[in-house]
């Protein structure tokens, strides 16, 4: 199966969000690369936050472009199998950490936003991974910085979408 199979199966699984996750599965009806960061009318991307439930904390990365506080995330590329190990691959490589876990249940949520020409859109596709006991993050060349947040801090350095993200991942916890 390709990761474009992929991504059309786990979204029209995916409960909720039921207008958005039909513009996800349009854009990708009608352009067959809609996969790919060269699509420029908008591309999907995966993301994961990273989660320590233990300690009721997240990491964060300082988005080297950016400059904004953000989960974990990014274009899929052409060895990943699935959106689930392309978000897992993304928060490894990110945040530095071995032995992440996805949280079960699939996506998490979904959050289209505008980003800076040549491209339109992200259609990310959200999930949580699970930090392991002792995880000892390392900056990568995409962070400016990684931080750990209790989750009540988040509000306070992050935009809405991780906000959400966060509430509807300690909801399936």
């Amino acid at each position: 199966m390709s990761l474009y199979d992929d991504a059309v199966l786990v979204l029209k699984g995916y409960e909720g969000q039921d207008e958005l996750r039909q513009a996800y599965l349009d854009h990708l009806a009608a352009r067959p690369d809609g996969m790919w960061k060269s699509c420029h009318a908008g591309h999907l991307t995966a993301s994961a936050l990273v989660i320590d439930p233990e300690r009721g904390r997240v990491l964060l990365t300082l988005h080297r472009k950016l400059r904004m506080w953000l989960q974990m995330g990014g274009h899929c590329e052409p060895g990943d199998a699935t959106l689930e190990a392309a978000a897992l691959r993304e928060a490894a490589e990110e945040s530095g950490i071995t032995g992440l876990t996805l949280l079960p249940g699939g996506p998490v949520r979904l959050d289209r936003h505008p980003i800076p020409a040549p491209c339109h859109w992200h259609f990310d596709v959200q999930y949580a991974v699970l930090a392991p006991p002792g995880a000892v993050q390392a900056i990568s060349d995409e962070s400016l910085d990684l931080r750990w947040y209790a989750y009540e801090e988040v509000a306070g350095v992050a935009d809405e979408s991780v906000v959400r993200l966060l509430e509807a991942t300690r909801a399936r916890l």
